[in-house]
């Protein structure tokens, strides 16, 4: 077999995927560690070190535009700058994937880098929410659950002047003006106040696990976004449209792990269609594998089981949530939080805030309700 341009994309995404996963792992970047850290001791240091990454990613697909390295216009997957603007599908999403991953113990990232080292809940999780996204996106399970009333919601943002939802075209719809440079202009004045905001606290600053999961997490998203919308990414456009059969997704994108596992588990149910696999999955494996492989090397690998059927229960059904809003949302704590806001969507910013607020207000809850079995 020829060794294609397909597969140099997903052998590379394999590999920056294995050093995120090994270094989520030793440094335990976690998007629920950080919410809880901040809500139940008030350490903000893992919650900074997720805004790091953002300002990282942003500044890496500034440099890359600015560089002429890549171009990551409106069209990506998922399409994070479309112009139509599904602020209900953002909300309701988010608010889901926030509670499914309180319930669940962590969100697609953190899912995959326990199951990696050993626990089994984890993989249990990744499964029920690879069924239900995929639900989501490869049957009418969306159509017939959601669409006839959250299409309605949806804003066309061109009908308003404004070419997609980066926040320079919003911003140049509004007062007028060129888009793509107040693009710029935004996209640095926030990697200056989100690096400012982490490094201002030594809870962050005070931690080297923090700085370095948080560089190398925005770095990862940066070279995902390098690797589709470089030349190698050009090059795999031009091979897969001379392609008879092309492969799955050849499209400009970066890291978000919802939609591979629907993916993954569709190429599970054909495993002789190599054609299905694709950036995503290979960036799964390549985060799993490389969780596992730190697991090992510093022995933390440890095989754990559901303590209860409440327990089970719970992460069953934060599983559920977490399949279902990941799609809803177009993403989830890495695919928008990280990956998107990269490319300055509102929708991005959006989702996150309702990931954030999905998952305070169910730790609150939680808190509430032993507070009021133990009265």
């Amino acid at each position: 077999m020829e060794f294609s341009p397909h597969h140099l994309v997903l052998l590379v995404a394999f590999l920056i995927a294995a050093v995120f996963g090994a270094v989520a792992n030793k440094t335990h970047f976690c998007t629920l560690g950080a919410v809880s850290d901040w809500m139940n001791i008030g350490n903000t240091g893992r919650m900074r070190a997720w805004i790091f990454a953002m300002a990282v990613a942003l500044a890496g697909v500034l440099a890359l535009q600015a560089s002429g390295l890549a171009s990551i216009g409106n069209t990506t997957f998922p399409p994070y700058r479309t112009p139509n603007f599904a602020w209900l599908r953002y909300i309701l999403g988010g608010l889901m994937f926030g509670v499914g991953m309180t319930l669940a113990s962590g969100c697609g990232n953190k899912t995959l880098l326990r199951a990696g080292s050993g626990n089994l809940k984890s993989v249990v999780v990744l499964l029920l929410a690879a069924v239900f996204a995929y639900l989501m996106i490869w049957t009418e399970f969306y159509a017939l659950a959601f669409q006839a009333w959250v299409a309605p919601t949806v804003v066309d943002l061109q009908r308003h002047g404004m070419q997609s939802q980066a926040l320079g075209d919003v911003l140049a719809g509004w007062i007028g003006g060129e888009g793509a440079r107040y693009n710029v202009w935004l996209g640095w004045t926030l990697v200056a106040a989100m690096t400012a905001f982490a490094f201002a606290s030594k809870d962050f600053r005070g931690s080297f696990d923090n700085l370095l999961g948080g560089a190398v997490v925005g770095a990862a998203v940066a070279a995902g976004w390098y690797l589709t919308a470089g030349s190698i990414g050009v090059s795999w456009k031009e091979w897969a449209d001379m392609s008879a059969l092309p492969p799955s997704r050849v499209e400009v994108q970066s890291f978000t792990f919802i939609s591979p596992m629907a993916d993954g588990l569709r190429y599970l149910m054909a495993p002789s269609n190599l054609d299905l696999v694709n950036f995503g999955i290979m960036a799964l494996t390549g985060v799993l594998a490389g969780s596992f492989m730190y697991a090992i090397v510093s022995r933390s690998f440890r095989i754990e089981w559901f303590v209860s059927a409440v327990d089970f229960a719970r992460h069953a059904a934060g599983a559920v949530l977490m399949g279902i809003g990941g799609v809803l949302a177009m993403g989830c704590t890495i695919g928008q939080a990280i990956s998107g806001v990269s490319t300055l969507a509102l929708g991005s910013f959006l989702t996150f805030a309702a990931i954030v607020a999905g998952s305070v207000a169910t730790m609150k809850y939680e808190y509430w309700r032993m507070l009021r079995e133990e009265g």
